[in-house]
């Protein structure tokens, strides 16, 4: 237990706790287990980073290149001085980064994006130290992603539930996030909408101010991601990309290149690899054919998935162009910005424009790149370290006190909620559980009406069906009774069970995680953002699944 001092009074305690139900991959890959290790290049121990940086040592990469796109990207965004001056460290031949990524979601999307920009700079602090060379974090916005419904809106309480609030904004084409329009009106109104939700607080009015200039100063939805999170994190250094932008495009073209030459490897590999983690019985969310070409053309404003036939001709997934690799090749040459990647080729482009000492990955990112290890070997270089990130759930002292009150155990709330101890509850509050004595009375009452209903059954079948309907009858007032009676003790009991509610609410939203469902908006509501400061200065191991922190 880690106890962190918020002033005279007050202090916050950091407690790890073993996740249950965990997909088996991240399962076994947290053991070490030599069965799914042996599609990663690297561990996660010291002697595999200090190793790692060893490798990186007989790269190339366009240092210069890269640091002059990323501060032009970085001075749009308002970067705080950390960053810009990380970014110069970056030319530095000895330096490497610490690198992860997300989509950009509105107010940062769900809690585990912040969690994951925690997990890069405290990483990136870590190894810092341990290296002592130049260890840079670096978050990838994924921008050229397309799915704006997953990045649309957020989740606020609303009674006993968490109700979805999306941005009223249709997107008909298949545009990167970073290239849809950002309607200033809608985001203004859907702003005032969400704030209108919320509980005021001392720390609401600046929340608003500070986003409203986010808005107001962005041209893009990953802009006003990326300016909302340089509020959040401004002296951490934290280095911000879009892998949608079309200066980063530029760079990338020789490296669309080596990837459209070397597609056949690439796509090959990964399948197989797909099909042998099958067949060890991992399930992985991945949908993959050796004839995918793992690349997406922009035509007409939309991104159309690219295949290859064994001739070598490219086309696409629906037929909506065709192209000789020729053509192809013509285009990542002199046209890269029509051109951008999929979820296989993203962490190879990644790899190939940054000297990545680790990757900092969620539970669904580790899986899906255990497929990877071929497709990186197409391209002679090694798969970095994948580290899981920080997983966190914070609960409020309020919370906290609702717990106590009903004597629950957080950890099986945060995996469980508390329907079945709210049930639990209330049934003690007869002599018997009212489950217990209506299925009792069930019983004997069917047990006495039997021959009545074999009497029937004997005179006729029509009558004998009467027999029945009439039993059906009498557990129906039977049921009707036990209605009445809970409902009674549910009225005389409101407010607990609202207190029950409210913890699984805020403990276990859509029967998961809280980092999954909640917006850290919600939190900085009620606690004001200064705990992110608190939380990067004080050791947080990577070993650990999972982290409570009162707050």
């Amino acid at each position: 237990m880690i106890h962190i001092t918020k002033g005279a009074c007050q202090s916050m305690q950091i407690n790890p706790i073993q996740l249950e139900n965990q997909n088996k991959i991240i399962n076994n890959y947290r053991k070490r287990e030599q069965n799914i290790m042996q599609y990663f290049d690297y561990g996660v121990s010291a002697n595999n980073i200090k190793q790692r940086y060893e490798d990186l040592r007989e790269y190339s990469y366009k240092r210069e290149e890269l640091a002059k796109t990323l501060t032009l990207l970085n001075q749009h965004w308002n970067a705080p001085t950390a960053t810009l001056n990380n970014i110069e460290r970056l030319k530095s031949e000895k330096s490497v980064v610490v690198i992860g990524g997300q989509q950009a979601g509105l107010l940062t999307g769900p809690m585990y994006t912040i969690n994951k920009i925690i997990s890069i700079i405290k990483h990136a602090k870590q190894q810092e130290e341990y290296l002592q060379v130049p260890v840079i974090p670096v978050f990838w916005i994924a921008g050229e992603d397309h799915d704006f419904d997953e990045v649309n809106h957020i989740y606020l309480p609303f009674e006993d539930r968490m109700k979805k609030y999306a941005l009223p904004q249709y997107v008909p084409d298949k545009k990167s996030v970073t290239d849809i329009t950002f309607k200033k009106d809608k985001v203004n109104k859907w702003i005032e909408d969400i704030f209108a939700q919320l509980m005021e607080t001392e720390h609401t009015k600046g929340l608003y101010t500070i986003i409203k200039m986010c808005a107001e100063k962005s041209d893009s939805y990953v802009d006003f991601f990326a300016r909302l999170v340089f509020q959040l994190f401004q002296d951490e250094g934290i280095v911000l990309m879009d892998s949608g932008s079309q200066v980063i495009r530029n760079i990338e073209s020789d490296y669309f290149i080596s990837m459209i030459h070397k597609q056949e490897e690439i796509a090959t590999g990964v399948y197989g690899a797909l099909q042998d983690l099958n067949r060890s019985g991992y399930s992985i969310d991945l949908e993959l054919e050796p004839d995918d070409g793992h690349l997406y053309l922009y035509k007409n404003n939309e991104r159309i998935l690219l295949k290859r036939t064994s001739s070598g001709h490219w086309y696409g997934k629906n037929n909506e162009v065709k192209l000789t690799t020729e053509e192809l090749l013509a285009i990542a040459k002199s046209h890269p910005g029509r051109l951008s990647n999929n979820v296989v080729s993203r962490p190879l482009m990644q790899e190939l424009l940054f000297p990545t000492l680790s990757f900092i990955g969620g539970p669904g990112e580790i899986s899906y790149w255990s497929t990877l290890k071929p497709a990186f070997k197409a391209l002679n270089i090694k798969m970095p370290p994948v580290v899981p990130r920080l997983s966190i759930t914070f609960i409020s002292s309020n919370t906290l006190k609702l717990t106590n009150k009903f004597n629950l155990n957080l950890n099986e709330v945060i995996h469980e909620g508390v329907d079945n101890k709210k049930k639990s509850w209330l049934d003690n509050k007869t002599d018997v559980p009212i489950e217990t004595v209506t299925a009792d009375a069930k019983k004997k009452i069917a047990a006495a009406h039997k021959p009545l209903r074999d009497i029937a059954h004997g005179i006729r079948a029509d009558i004998g069906a009467i027999g029945e309907k009439n039993l059906d009858y009498l557990y129906y007032n039977i049921d009707f009774l036990e209605k009445r009676i809970s409902d009674t003790i549910k009225a005389q009991y409101k407010h607990e069970i609202s207190e029950f509610n409210q913890i699984n609410q805020k403990l276990y939203p859509r029967e998961g995680l809280q980092e999954r469902t909640w917006n850290p908006l919600l939190i900085f509501n009620q606690h004001g953002t200064h705990f992110i400061k608190k939380i990067l200065q004080y050791p947080m191991s990577f070993e650990e699944e999972h982290f409570i922190i009162e707050i």
